[in-house]
């Protein structure tokens, strides 16, 4: 028995905006009205298009509530699995199919799980022995039957479909588990495993491959499975989870700022919302427009010192400044040191971090 790689959790309560967006073309596909849930959390254009956004994993939640109102559970994961064309789960796609055999990529794949899932309640255990291979999916989160049998048959269904792909000829598993109770058909589950050799109300939702199919050699490039972990680590630190309203908010203002310097009037206009209502929204989360201005503004300021060859004068316009002096007395106030100091370098050459004092709060700026 082999465990799957151990990886802490990551970014729990949160979900890639890649498996969000899959989501909600399935939703489409089968006959949910896109104003269902075009108001959840983490819906909005601007950061279901961007990686970098984890909308709540319960907005994702609901859209599968919203699809198994439509049709059964085995129908919801057969329609899913349709729209899960390599490429649309992002990066996690291409840990699972391109290293040097299916196991392989199996093992990057499962140890950043929370590049495609909420790495809080979903976790894959992977048992190997000398003829058979078998991947345990385990979904912990709040859900009823019906989604919870939808997720977990469309989870397993994806490894065959991944596997088929990446050796490019058919993979088709010895056997599928599956909690759920049995279905008075069993037509979508043939279609997405490939095989009627599904156990219901199993203990365990699992399915099992022979283990030379998935040790054999895949075509691959040497050496990109090890960049493509490199970029899921470097992913996650900069992913930007939007648990609450206001991180949303945050979020929105920042993608704002990177435009132009934001008016109340242009973020509540991008939330939706009268300018009045943001206000009392930021007031009931003990905040104000002009606190997280000024927050955002600092934020954007320092990581363009830090990061970016851009000049002063340059920043300064870009970050709502009058002029590069202004701009210098807020950083020796934000940080206590000159800005030359933020644009120094490594002795690797690589863009110095910005000093934790920066991420201090900072109510009297001007």
């Amino acid at each position: 028995m082999e465990p799957a790689p151990a990886e802490a959790p990551r970014l729990p309560g949160t979900t890639p905006a890649a498996f969000t967006r899959l989501n909600a073309v399935a939703a489409a596909r089968i006959g949910v009205d896109p104003a269902a849930y075009a108001h959840l959390l983490g819906m909005a254009p601007e950061h279901l298009r961007e990686d970098r956004y984890r909308p709540p994993a319960s907005t994702n939640i609901r859209i599968w509530e919203l699809m198994t109102l439509q049709a059964p559970w085995h129908e919801v994961s057969l329609n899913m699995s349709r729209a899960s064309t390599l490429g649309t789960l992002g990066l996690w796609d291409y840990l699972l199919t391109q290293a040097a055999t299916p196991l392989e990529s199996l093992r990057d794949a499962s140890g950043f799980i929370a590049t495609v899932a909420d790495a809080g309640t979903e976790a894959l255990r992977i048992d190997v022995d000398d003829r058979h291979v078998t991947i345990s999916h385990v979904n912990a989160a709040d859900l009823t039957d019906e989604v919870a049998s939808a997720i977990r048959a469309y989870s397993l269904a994806l490894f065959r479909q991944r596997f088929s792909e990446s050796t490019r000829r058919d993979i088709t598993p010895v056997k599928v588990s599956l909690a759920a109770r049995a279905p008075r058909t069993h037509r979508s589950l043939a279609e997405m495993y490939g095989t009627r050799a599904v156990e219901f109300a199993s203990p365990v939702n699992s399915i099992t491959f022979e283990t030379a199919d998935l040790t054999a050699p895949q075509p691959h490039a040497p050496g990109l499975s090890a960049h493509l972990r490199r970029h899921a680590r470097q992913s996650l630190d900069e992913a930007v989870p939007l648990h609450d309203w206001l991180d949303v908010f945050r979020a929105t203002l920042r993608t704002a700022l990177d435009e132009e310097t934001p008016t109340l009037r242009d973020a509540a206009r991008r939330m939706a919302l009268s300018t009045r209502t943001l206000q009392r929204r930021l007031d009931e989360h003990r905040t104000s427009w002009t606190e997280e201005l000024q927050t955002v503004r600092r934020e954007h300021a320092l990581r363009l010192l830090a990061t970016t060859g851009m000049t002063l004068d340059a920043i300064a316009r870009r970050t709502g400044y009058a002029d590069p002096r202004g701009l210098r007395r807020a950083v020796h106030r934000w940080t206590g040191q000159p800005v030359a100091a933020l644009r120094a370098h490594d002795e690797d050459g690589h863009a110095a971090e910005p000093p934790a004092a920066a991420l201090r709060p900072d109510r009297g700026e001007s």
